[in-house]
């Protein structure tokens, strides 16, 4: 997970507000290995464990609606990279094709099987699979469908100086965001405008203090944070 030298950045990271943050990160190179090698031990041990879930999963979601049990999307990772995030399949079959790229917690497209697999999150741990290829990793800023990151400020940029993570503190404080975005009369607009921004500061706040050991913090709260969800 070393960092590129700063002339091989793509051209629209090559710019003044991303360039405290790899700076940053470039005297952190030592954590920025052991990050990406903690990524392949636990992704590893994890699918291992958690395979026979995986198995219940995929068919509870095919016996309760049509479709595939998996929902593959582009997202956007490190240096903008375009990659297909793995999540099961919550929503009806071409749900982002009939509405919204952000969900809402009363949204008519969720399955039945699917609220009981967001109300747990277990729709993300399949993004495990996406840790272990390299392209997102277990901490990090969420990855972001193409048309949002359109909408990213200068400094928003150098989150996509890191792989997309499975969880960040963002995450953790934005946890209801669907409750959020409930009352939106314009989904998109509120998320782009007002939520984001938001997020964006936390995940930018992580980059400044990126380390090792904070990862693991992270995944502790994160863990804390779905056992006490309502």
């Amino acid at each position: 997970m070393m960092l590129k030298k700063w002339n091989d950045l793509p051209q629209e990271l090559q710019i003044e507000a991303v360039r405290p943050y790899y700076d940053a990160l470039c005297k952190k190179q030592g954590s920025l290995f052991f990050k990406r090698a903690m990524d392949i031990v636990c992704s590893l041990l994890l699918l291992i464990v958690l395979s026979p879930v995986f198995l219940i999963l995929i068919v509870m979601i095919r016996l309760d609606s049509k479709g595939p049990a998996f929902f593959r999307q582009v997202r956007v990772t490190r240096y903008g990279k375009h990659f297909r995030i793995f999540k099961f399949r919550t929503m009806v079959q071409n749900a982002d094709k009939i509405g919204s790229q952000v969900t809402t917690s009363n949204d008519a497209r969720i399955t039945r099987v699917g609220r009981l697999i967001r109300k747990c999150r277990l729709d993300e741990i399949c993004q495990l699979l996406n840790v272990l290829g390299g392209s997102m990793t277990l901490v990090g800023t969420r990855p972001e469908v193409p048309k949002y990151v359109e909408r990213y400020t200068p400094e928003m940029m150098a989150t996509l100086l890191l792989p997309a993570g499975v969880t960040s503190v963002a995450s953790i404080r934005f946890k209801d965001e669907e409750r959020l975005l409930q009352a939106a009369e314009d989904t998109d607009r509120v998320y782009v405008e007002e939520v984001l921004p938001q997020k964006m500061a936390y995940n930018l706040d992580a980059i400044r203090h990126f380390g090792f050991f904070s990862d693991f913090k992270v995944l502790f709260d994160t863990v804390i944070a779905v056992l006490k969800r309502d």
